[in-house]
């Protein structure tokens, strides 16, 4: 079988190897594919592997031999998934393989605003503790985990996660899902109430029609005063002005951001140099065990289909 890797650029530095695709077939990799360039490069193709490539109804239409579409990722809105079912072609995601390192990132972001270690490392480099008359020295505001209480929206593998991370730390766990939560360790509310009693509300929820734009003026303005906004799933959901004027006008004490609505970055972004805002490029999910991980299962679900026993097909067909 043909195989074409679309992206690789964006799993791989050099550090991560594709060597285990190559027992099903012969591999060329491109390092990113235009969308333009897309028809071209898998015109001939059995496989189409990708992570952000858009593949689309129009750049798949001559693609007569493709049967599987396997993802760097676990989110597929970057799919015609109707073409897909159309057309009988597999559609196989990684769920679950960044539960860890999403958590984890989460984590270092609110650590990062509550426990102040950046600013705290460099007022020492410039002197600071040389100069203090005391021991110990605190003019930046800190506070503790314990007894704070965490707001998850959305509560998959990867909300479950940070409520465990949570309940560690002796947080108060409240959630908000579309789905009842079987767990007596947390408490199910409605969105606004959510949003009224957390000190740190935290997105965990999948981009679309109903979470799009759910952090907007209005939601911001329900948060409790000097609380805490994470954002590690979909750029989508955060209307980034209204995350802006949140963090200018005080209303927030800080914000971490790890994904954007669109990215790279744009120069006019409206959280570019928001103040107490902690922006990571889309990295939560990269740590070097993260994609070791995520390549593993890649090549399983390509391994299980040849064997006519598709796994994480997102087209159930």
């Amino acid at each position: 079988m043909k195989i074409v890797i679309l992206d690789a650029d964006t799993v791989t530095s050099g550090d991560i190897s594709f060597d285990c695709l190559e027992e099903f077939g012969t591999v060329t990799v491109y390092g990113l594919t235009a969308n333009e360039e897309v028809p071209e490069r898998i015109k001939d193709a059995d496989i189409a592997l990708c992570n952000k490539t858009r593949l689309t109804r129009e750049n798949m239409c001559n693609a007569e031999k493709l049967k599987y579409i396997g993802l760097f990722a676990t989110g597929f809105n970057n799919i015609d998934i109707e073409y897909a079912r159309e057309k009988g072609i597999a559609v196989c995601n990684v769920p679950g393989y960044s539960t860890e390192a999403v958590a984890q990132h989460t984590f270092a972001f609110i650590l990062a605003i509550l426990d102040r270690v950046g600013e705290y490392n460099e007022t020492v480099k410039q002197g600071d503790w040389i100069k203090s008359r005391t021991f110990s020295y605190f003019p930046l505001p800190i506070g503790e985990l314990s007894g704070k209480t965490i707001g998850i929206v959305g509560y998959g593998s990867i909300g479950r996660r940070v409520g465990d991370i949570a309940k560690a730390f002796n947080m108060k766990v409240l959630v908000h899902n579309r789905r009842s939560v079987n767990d007596p360790t947390v408490e199910q509310v409605s969105f606004d109430e959510l949003l009224s009693r957390a000190d740190i509300v935290t997105l965990h929820c999948p981009l679309n029609a109903d979470s799009e734009n759910i952090m907007n003026d209005e939601s911001f303005a329900k948060m409790k005063d000097g609380a805490i906004f994470v954002n590690t799933a979909r750029g989508g959901m955060v209307d980034e002005n209204a995350l802006r004027r949140a963090l200018e006008n005080g209303k927030l004490l800080g914000a971490g951001v790890d994904v954007l609505r669109n990215e790279p970055m744009d120069a006019d972004c409206p959280l570019f140099n928001a103040p107490n805002c902690f922006i990571t490029p889309h990295i939560a999910w990269a740590g070097l065990e993260t994609r070791q991980r995520l390549m593993k299962i890649v090549c399983k679900n390509i391994e299980m289909f040849i064997k006519g026993e598709t796994v994480n097909n997102v087209c159930g067909n």
